[in-house]
């Protein structure tokens, strides 16, 4: 009989996956083991969140010893329970600004909660015009309604019909985002949102002065610059938040994934004082009336707070720029590959191969097949569009970072065997 599926996969082919799936059973650091007992090098980090590695029993035993207490319960009202106290308290110091949180169940949750409370802001301080938010090409901010109509990947906003009022500019280009607030007319923008390093749209970390330059470029036009740090968070580029290495204090900071390394979902969005102040100022300030049910998740909130003890005892936040050179140097070898187009990385451990569309018959499957080479090969990595993403623990080594970057060149090898062969037939 032949297996099917019932479960309906995110980001997935179902009618190519529904008969053959990958089960993951279990974890070790940076391993994660089939049913079958096979073991793979997680040069993914799963979906760019296992910050920690996996199986960490300190994450198990703090959420087990919460719900013995209380599972959870509502943050709605006045309710709340003591983790979702500690949490704030210890994110807010954290953060790179004085600050609140607002807590969601993850990241898509985060971008949408922080993109309505950039409009419900401009309207409590008198200036309800401003509505339209500005993204850019290639960002990725989940695929909720306002992360779907922000999203720079084309492929994810196709089939969807009208969506929010937005505009996007060209990743790279301090200059666009000046000429479009211009164009549409500052006092209709709400925020601009970006990416530290743009992640699931390929891996592009920004160039010199970048960051800093769009962050004067919103401060002269009064524009709110909303910081998506959903993957390069907790310690993915070497802080705490990811946006702290380019000296630039926004005025919110969505994160989610690695505050708990995928253990339990949750997510947030660190919000300035001064946007928080029209909502705070008084007992009968206007609501906010937003909020996901698992706000505040006391179980969630006890794994948030075991996975930052972690991250902050064993000194793993800094290891994303300490080991960013290292995982270059393992890939960068890979750039003389004819298929290869180039490179990208070296802002934080994460970085991609790029494929060269004009040296390939069918960019898909090229992709497809380096992914699945290397996953023979014994490690797993991801397909992006146009290349191969790699974004490990931060407790890899060099080591594995080889081992990943032989994986790759396995499959890249396969690329190019299909490649000869179709040219001589």
């Amino acid at each position: 009989m032949t297996y099917d599926s019932k479960l309906w996969h995110p980001f997935a082919q179902m009618g190519a996956v529904r008969h053959g799936e990958l089960v993951i059973d279990r974890g070790e650091d940076v391993w994660v083991f089939d049913e079958d007992g096979n073991r793979y090098l997680d040069a993914t980090a799963s979906l760019w969140y296992a910050n920690i590695g996996h199986g960490r029993r300190e994450i198990a035993d703090a959420a087990a010893a919460q719900m013995g207490k209380i599972e959870a319960y509502s943050a709605f009202g006045d309710f709340v329970t003591r983790p979702g106290l500690d949490l704030a308290e210890r994110l807010t110091d954290l953060a790179p600004m004085p600050s609140r949180v607002f807590l969601t169940s993850g990241g898509g949750d985060s971008i949408d909660t922080a993109a309505k409370l950039a409009r419900r802001y401009w309207f409590e301080v008198g200036q309800p015009e401003r509505t339209v938010e500005i993204s850019r090409t290639a960002g990725y901010h989940g695929t909720h309604g306002y992360g779907t109509a922000l999203g720079g990947i084309d492929a994810n906003r196709v089939g969807f019909g009208p969506q929010v009022e937005s505009a996007q500019v060209e990743w790279d280009s301090v200059d666009a985002l000046r000429d479009t607030i211009a164009s549409i007319g500052a006092e209709r923008v709400a925020a601009f949102f970006v990416e530290p390093v743009i992640g699931a749209g390929g891996v592009y970390p920004p160039p010199d002065g970048y960051m800093q330059g769009v962050a004067e470029v919103c401060r002269e036009a009064g524009v709110l610059l909303v910081v998506d740090s959903v993957i390069c968070g907790f310690g993915r580029l070497g802080g705490w938040y990811g946006i702290e290495r380019f000296g630039v204090v926004p005025d919110m900071i969505t994160f989610a994934k690695g505050v708990t390394s995928g253990y339990l979902p949750l997510g947030g969005v660190i919000v300035s004082d001064e946007l928080a102040e029209p909502f705070w100022r008084a007992p009968d300030s206007p609501m906010f009336r937003h909020g996901a049910t698992y706000a505040g998740h006391a179980a969630c909130c006890a794994a948030a707070l075991a996975n930052l003890d972690i991250l902050e005892n064993e000194g793993l936040v800094s290891r994303g720029s300490e080991l960013e050179g290292p995982l270059m140097d393992a890939l960068e070898p890979l750039a003389s590959n004819p298929v290869v187009s180039e490179v990208r990385g070296g802002t934080g451990l994460l970085a991609a191969v790029g494929i060269d569309a004009g040296a390939v018959p069918d960019m898909g499957t090229a992709v497809a097949q380096v992914v699945k080479q290397a996953r023979a090969e014994g490690v797993l990595v991801r397909g992006l569009g146009a290349g191969i993403a790699v974004s490990p623990p931060l407790t890899a080594t060099p080591e594995h970072f080889q081992m990943t970057a032989d994986a790759i060149g396995a499959g890249l090898a396969a690329v190019e065997e299909q490649r000869s062969n179709v040219a001589s037939s």
